[in-house]
């Protein structure tokens, strides 16, 4: 049975997950550019039209069904029933677990057809095996946070993802030294997934202390099995939504730019580059899926007053933040783009399509908390029908744009999905929290923040292009120009927004890592 734990404890292990999701989602962001220096754009294509399969799984089990049987447990009234529940969950996990197994693995070479690639049929079932770890990663996971022991669960988590990032680096560098296939190296990088899953269900299995005593409760099994079908799938869908969206980029893009005239080689590297934006998203989402972990139980910890303002205060704040550093990250990485992608990827190429995909950071931004505030409501069925919606128009779209204007086409259509679901979000939001979200003031600032940015980043950069580093080679060149206009601009619009204090410093001190920020705005107020 569940232990009571108190708000400090709980924000305790909030934290403790919020700095190992951070930690995790660089990793898992961060080992794909060293990956793509390795096997080039077509080996890159090669891994990203498969890895949304694993992700959509990797993320619903570590996330989604985890948090529904955290859900589950911590409703629990003793030993006995929470025995009954585990087992239930387990069961019900192994069922969904070996039944995707053989769809995926016997089914591998009609879905690597209807991508257009039969090369990619070896991947899909190396990727297979990593659902049949779902059940014990789930339940595990579960228990732990159901009973507020954050330690094991962030251990595992990272732990997870160092294992699968090695293996995949270390794998593939092998793979290319012997000169074998980009298919074989990403076989390997599949693999590297399912061994990175493989040891967090170690790690957590080494946590686990059985101490369920006593004869099995009886429970309402279909009841269980529906709820933590219900809620795995509402709580996790908007941290799919960006997977499914490269789902039907894996699709609908390669097949049309066939269509469109392109040799099988040309396809390929052209969707590898345009693939380059994957984990440039990731990174700039990073503050907005922290503002999920971080901000939400604040708000769900002060719904439940009656006296004062209660959540509204928490509410505002998190918008603010998510769009502030959302429209930061995405408006930022468009200025310096070209740089930054000959930086981190050897070349300039596709720099306008992978522009237009970076954009998605800002709606992502404001995806991510305001669902997650809902979900903290127990609204889940809206913005669930909402992401679906704004799947289908990212679909129809592809098969609209992308033979127009190719991968470009594939980047605004990604937006206009991402935008239909925002504004359907905050449509509905509004009618939860009928609130003013932010002032007419502070969206002045914003936008003269980010001008501001724009006349200081812009001249440098085509100065130190054309003058001050052109002798020197041109990824050095590159990666001079990007370090040192991110830096300038970040400061800039940093500035502006303190000066202007649209965010009050104790809104500063409630965010992760904060409390400089704070400290920063409160002298450049007092120079004033």
């Amino acid at each position: 049975m569940a232990q009571q734990w108190n708000m400090k404890t709980f924000m305790k292990g909030a934290s403790i997950l919020t700095v190992s999701a951070i930690i995790v989602k660089l990793l898992g962001a961060v080992y794909r550019i060293p990956f793509q220096n390795l096997v080039g754009d077509k080996g890159f294509y090669i891994y990203q039209q498969v890895y949304p399969f694993i992700g959509i799984f990797i993320v619903w089990t570590s996330y989604g069904f985890a948090v529904a049987v955290s859900k589950l447990l911590a409703g629990s009234t003793n030993s006995g029933r929470t025995k009954a529940i585990m087992r239930v969950a387990f069961f019900y996990l192994l069922f969904l677990s070996i039944l995707f197994f053989v769809v995926l693995t016997f089914f591998a070479p009609f879905f690597a057809k209807s991508m257009g690639d039969s090369g990619l049929t070896p991947l899909l079932r190396a990727g297979a095996y990593i659902v049949l770890l779902m059940p014990a990663l789930a339940v595990l996971k579960g228990s732990f946070q159901s009973d507020g022991r954050m330690v094991p669960v962030a251990v595992s988590g990272v732990g997870e993802q160092a294992f699968r990032v090695t293996v995949i680096l270390i794998g593939t560098w092998i793979v290319v030294r012997t000169g074998s296939s980009l298919y074989v190296a990403g076989e390997v990088a599949m693999w590297g997934a399912v061994i990175g899953e493989s040891a967090g269900v170690v790690i957590l299995a080494l946590y686990f202390r059985n101490t369920f005593k006593g004869p099995l409760e009886n429970v309402d099994t279909w009841q269980v099995v529906k709820e933590l079908t219900v809620v795995s799938l509402g709580v996790s869908a908007s941290s799919l939504i960006l997977l499914m969206f490269q789902l039907a980029d894996s699709f609908t893009v390669y097949n049309i730019l066939l269509s469109n005239g392109f040799v099988e080689d040309e396809a390929m590297e052209t969707k590898g580059v345009y693939d380059r934006g994957q984990p440039l998203v990731q990174m700039g989402i990073l503050i907005a899926s922290t503002l999920a972990l971080a901000i939400v139980p604040l708000i769900a910890h002060h719904s439940t007053k009656k006296s004062g303002r209660g959540a509204l205060p928490f509410i505002q704040l998190t918008f603010r933040t998510a769009f502030l550093f959302g429209w930061a990250a995405a408006a930022g990485l468009a200025l310096v783009l070209p740089y930054v992608n000959e930086m981190l990827f050897q070349t300039r190429d596709g720099s306008v399509a992978i522009i237009v995909f970076s954009l998605q950071i800002f709606w992502l931004s404001l995806i991510l908390p305001i669902t997650a505030m809902l979900q903290g409501a127990g609204k889940v069925k809206v913005p669930t029908l909402l992401l679906i919606v704004g799947l289908l128009v990212k679909i129809a779209a592809n098969l609209l744009f992308v033979p127009v204007w190719n991968v470009t086409g594939a980047a605004i259509a990604g937006n206009i999905g991402f935008a239909t679901i925002t504004v359907g979000l905050i449509l509905y939001f509004k009618k939860v929290w009928p609130i003013r979200l932010a002032p007419a003031r502070f969206y002045g600032w914003v936008t003269g923040a980010t001008a501001a940015m724009v006349v200081v980043v812009l001249p440098w950069m085509l100065i130190a292009d054309v003058v001050l580093f052109d002798r020197l080679s041109s990824r050095i060149g590159a990666t001079i120009i990007a370090l040192t206009s991110v830096a300038a601009g970040a400061s800039v619009f940093l500035f502006v927004v303190m000066k202007s204090r649209i965010m009050a410093e104790k809104e500063w001190y409630l965010l992760p890592f904060g409390k400089r920020l704070a400290t920063l705005q409160l002298r450049l107020i007092k120079k004033r």
